[in-house]
């Protein structure tokens, strides 16, 4: 089956994935074809035991992680967002354990508690924007900044490298990636390469000697 890949990159692994693309901007006139090809992919997704070779989503990892993204779903209807796929409670053939239904929310503005918080869990909120720099402004506008994804379906790829690569703020993305690492919360660390042995050394300089 064909998956849509940033609503499934979010997804995958019961959303418990630290790079999980949990916000998804996309051009406001398309919020609409959006958020239904989301639903779509959440509805196909299929949640039970890791032990059921069918099954696509496990629970998530405790009971006070299940707690929290039961409330933050419920924080999110609660401030205004669109519920268009799954909700509050496990899936209606699972009647214990902590299992998530799949969550799409859509007309999210980055001021609601599901945009700002990082809910680690199957929950997706689309926000729209009307141009490419406000993009990149939301996109920034977090306390985090660990990972982002830029895609232009039946567009360029070059464009898409384009906006990944400037420089000039306010208008470059604001996190890491590879070397594996982040920005602001997300931490300054990196891992892989040259850059990640960096973390092992540590630097000395000596001053006031002439060399003679």
């Amino acid at each position: 089956m064909r998956r849509c890949a940033p609503a499934y990159g979010c997804f995958g692994n019961s959303g418990q994935t630290c790079t999980a693309p949990t916000r998804m901007l996309v051009p406001a006139e398309r919020m609409d074809e959006a958020s239904s090809v989301a639903a779509r992919e959440a509805a196909t997704l299929v949640v039970g035991p890791p032990s059921d070779p069918r099954t696509d989503l496990g629970p998530v990892a405790s009971a006070a992680q299940f707690d929290k993204i039961q409330a933050l779903i419920e924080r999110g209807v609660a401030e205004g967002a669109e519920l268009v796929a799954g909700g509050l409670g496990r899936p209606s053939h699972l009647n214990a354990g902590y299992y998530v239904r799949p969550t799409v929310f859509a007309r999210v503005t980055n001021q609601m508690t599901i945009a700002r918080k990082e809910i680690f869990g199957p929950v997706l909120s689309i926000i729209g924007y009307d141009s490419e720099d406000e993009a990149i402004a939301i996109a920034n506008d977090t306390p985090y900044g660990l990972a982002s994804y830029v895609q232009r379906p039946g567009g360029s790829a070059g464009h898409c490298e384009e906006v990944a690569h400037r420089h000039c703020s306010p208008q470059q993305l604001r996190v890491g990636w590879a070397p594996f690492g982040g920005y602001k919360q997300s931490g300054n660390g990196r891992e892989r390469g040259k850059f990640g042995l960096h973390e092992f050394t540590e630097i000395k300089g000596i001053v006031g000697f002439t060399g003679e």
